[in-house]
């Protein structure tokens, strides 16, 4: 086909074809100038008395043309500038041909000076009007405008609307009909000046004609361009979309597309975070940096969720060193090859040390901590599944109450200045064992704080260590697109074609993004003055049933219910996991005060003493020593402050014994 053999042609080949073609074409334009100025074919003498200027003109033009770069630009990517250029290079080389008619007065014909004129504006319009159709050509598309819609012709594409008309709309327009992937039908835009007008050969409609745009054009699917809205507006969008039976996907954010990561063709399903409309506020760039910038940083779990995303963040504020640790070697290769690109990418100077090691060993985390005399620990290792926890009690509070214990005492052994505990709303009258652990290490934490010279658990008495370590935790609720998070599992159960699975029509969770949170957690991490509880204002609860109806409806799908038995993805209600509550809450009790940040507030809650704590520790290890985790749930439900377990003991290795004949 002559299309794929001019793409495929080298570039070379196809600047000769161009230089070509612009020499035929100023020639004709020339000629036609004498034309429409003279009005007869028979006074136009190429060969003859005009020889002279037909000779120029190209000499004149074709080298200005290279010089100002029309020979530079893509034919497949013509656009504006492109066109720019083409109309400042026809200029210069009318004004040139007109010097040279004004300099040659002794031309054997007569050449009127107003030529020039007519000599500007139809090579503007050969060498120009040539390109566009040459684009179009390249594209592929030329014909199908002008062939499908009048005869009804179907390409085969997916019909695809674009929201918003702006200049990633267009861009994706151009991207789309490139790609020959989706064929672009027309623009919504909120606009009025724009309703109705024509866009780059698409309509635009306004939202409220989307119906009338579905009948009018077949569209079955919507691609939002607007990178640039606010959450809260694109959770309007969304909410006006979801009547309509479209599947609605969208372009990158904006800080996405400028930074290079992805490109305006780049679509993805719509961000579970618009729906929820929360915009989050700008960082203080001081609190952020205030623990990390020049010091020695380190982050436990950083190849999970939380930690990675700490990771990524604490990278860009300039630390001298950031040790990653973690327990899993290919979360831990995860995150530090990616981490490695970037710094190599960015040119940024710091020691990157990824560190393979358990926080339930104390020795290996003093060993770290004291190697590279660490400043500030954000510590995001945990186990946080609440029916995975409730079935293995004993690991549960190993690795969130007596981890945690590790890290601070090593902390404190180390000199640490800062220590972060990243907590949970789990933790706040919890009805689980992962609560409960978290709650459980938030205390050992609030007490260490009260101790100038603590006597560290498992050492002698007498033994006193210095305490100069500032203990803070933050406490929060459901990250979208954690591990375990709800998000990809109903996305996953939607593509398979259902049944989406909710535990119970009333349960409610509180949600945030990751980069959100990590960032409230640097910045509230900051503020502390010891012993600070800090929690994260997480907005307004979601209902988990209407989160899931939500995303089944921006797929173009429908929920089959009682009262839509032809609907496409039923919602299935399973009961309440182990431990599971309805609601979370986020508060023990009424004592908050707000802080210098407008989404960081202050928890006042009570603690014990460090001497008490000790002994509660040794009476939970002694316990966990002997498998009685009767024994485990009393101590908690005497110290955690509104433990309420919902159920029976459901840990394995109880459930198993119990269940085992007498012999």
């Amino acid at each position: 086909m002559l299309r794929d053999y001019l793409v495929r042609l080298p570039r070379r080949y196809k600047r000769l074809f161009q230089v070509l073609a612009d020499v035929f074409l100023v020639w004709l334009s020339l000629w036609l100038a004498f034309v429409v100025r003279l009005g007869s074919f028979d006074e136009v003498d190429p060969l003859g008395g005009h020889a002279w200027l037909f000779a120029l003109a190209p000499v004149l033009a074709i080298p200005l043309f290279v010089r100002i770069g029309m020979y530079r630009a893509v034919m497949r990517y013509l656009g504006n500038d492109a066109l720019i250029t083409i109309a400042k290079a026809v200029t210069f080389s009318s004004l040139l041909l007109a010097l040279a008619i004004y300099w040659y007065r002794d031309a054997p014909a007569l050449v009127p000076r107003s030529l020039v004129f007519n000599y500007w504006w139809i090579s503007l319009m050969l060498l120009g009007g040539l390109r566009l159709l040459l684009r179009q050509y390249v594209l592929g598309d030329w014909y199908r405008g002008m062939l499908a819609a009048p005869f009804g012709r179907d390409d085969g594409l997916p019909r695809v609307a674009i929201y918003g008309a702006g200049a990633a709309g267009n861009q994706l327009a151009v991207a789309l009909r490139m790609g020959r992937a989706m064929r672009p039908i027309a623009f919504i835009d909120d606009d009025v000046d724009l309703a109705n007008r024509v866009i780059a050969g698409l309509k635009v409609y306004k939202p409220r004609q989307i119906g009338r745009m579905i009948a009018d054009t077949g569209a079955t699917e919507i691609l939002l361009a607007i990178p640039s809205a606010s959450r809260v507006r694109r959770r309007e969008i969304l909410s006006d979309l979801e009547q309509h039976p479209l599947h609605v996907r969208s372009v990158p954010g904006f800080m996405d597309l400028a930074s290079g990561r992805v490109k305006v063709e780049d679509l993805q399903e719509v961000d579970v975070a618009d729906l929820l409309g929360r915009d989050s506020v700008e960082p203080d760039e001081n609190l952020l940096a205030r623990c990390i910038r020049g010091k020695v940083v380190l982050v436990t779990g950083a190849g999970g969720s939380i930690g990675s995303e700490l990771s990524r963040q604490i990278l860009q504020l300039s630390p001298a060193v950031l040790i990653l640790l973690d327990h899993s070697e290919y979360n831990l290769y995860v995150i530090h090859s990616e981490l490695e690109r970037q710094a190599s990418e960015q040119s940024l100077q710091l020691d990157l040390i990824p560190i393979l090691g358990s926080v339930r060993n104390p020795y290996r985390l003093l060993d770290v901590m004291r190697t590279w005399n660490v400043d500030s620990v954000y510590h995001a290792a945990a186990y946080k599944h609440v029916p995975m926890v409730e079935h293995n009690i004993a690991e549960g509070v190993l690795n969130n109450t007596v981890g945690t214990v590790n890290c601070a005492q090593a902390a404190i052994q180390a000199g640490v200045s800062n220590f972060v505990l990243i907590s949970t709303d789990k933790a706040v009258r919890p009805t689980n064992i992962m609560g409960s652990t978290k709650r459980l290490a938030e205390m050992a934490l609030q007490a260490l704080s009260l101790e100038g010279a603590p006597v560290l658990h498992g050492q002698p008495a007498g033994l006193n260590h210095v305490n100069r370590t500032r203990f803070t935790m933050v406490r929060f609720g459901n990250v979208l697109g954690s591990s375990g998070s709800v998000i990809p599992l109903f996305r996953e159960q939607i593509r398979r074609g259902g049944p989406v699975t909710v535990t119970h029509p009333h349960i409610t969770r509180y949600f945030m993004t990751i980069p959100e949170a990590a960032q409230l957690v640097l910045q509230a991490g900051s503020m502390g003055v010891g012993g600070d509880v800090f929690v994260l204002d997480m907005g307004a609860p979601v209902r988990i049933v209407e989160l899931a109806e939500k995303m089944i409806h921006l797929c173009g799908l429908s929920v089959r219910s009682e009262r839509n038995p032809e609907g496409d993805i039923p919602i299935e209600f399973t009961g309440l996991r182990p431990g599971e509550k309805l609601y979370e809450e986020l508060l023990i009790g009424d004592n908050v005060t707000p802080t210098q940040h407008p989404m960081i507030m202050s928890a006042n809650e009570a603690c014990l003493s460090w001497a008490e704590f000790r002994e509660v520790l040794d009476r939970l290890l002694q316990s966990l020593d002997r498998d009685d985790f009767e024994a485990v749930r009393m101590i908690m439900r005497a110290t955690v402050a509104g433990y309420s377990p919902c159920e029976d003991i459901v840990d394995w290795i109880h459930k198993h014994r119990e269940s085992k004949p007498l012999r």
